[in-house]
C-alpha cells in the first residue's frame, strides 16, 4: 500500500497504521523531517515484528506539523 502526501513547507511527519481495535500495528515515519513537495511511504502489510498482518480494514494517521489526517484502507491478500 502506498500512501502519498504533499507538504507545502518542511515539517516533521508521523505516519502510523492502526487496526480496527485501535492498536498500533506499524509506524512508517516517526517525527521524521520532510522537505516541501510530494512524498510517498509504503506499507508492506507487516507489523512491528515483521509478521504479515491479516486481511481487513486498517487506518492510518498522518501528522505533519499541526495537520492531522486519518483515513481507512483495506488490506487484501
Amino acid at each position: 500500500t502506498t500512501i502519498e502526501f504533499s507538504l507545502p513547507r518542511a515539517t516533521e511527519v508521523s505516519l502510523v497504521i492502526f487496526n480496527l481495535l485501535g492498536q498500533n500495528v506499524a509506524t512508517l515515519a516517526d517525527r521524521a523531517p520532510y522537505s516541501p513537495g510530494v512524498h510517498s511511504l509504503q506499507w508492506d502489510g507487516r507489523d512491528y515484528s515483521g509478521n504479515p498482518t491479516a486481511s481487513g480494514v486498517y487506518f492510518y494517521r498522518l501528522t505533519a506539523g499541526d495537520y492531522v489526517e486519518q483515513k481507512k484502507m483495506m488490506l487484501l491478500k
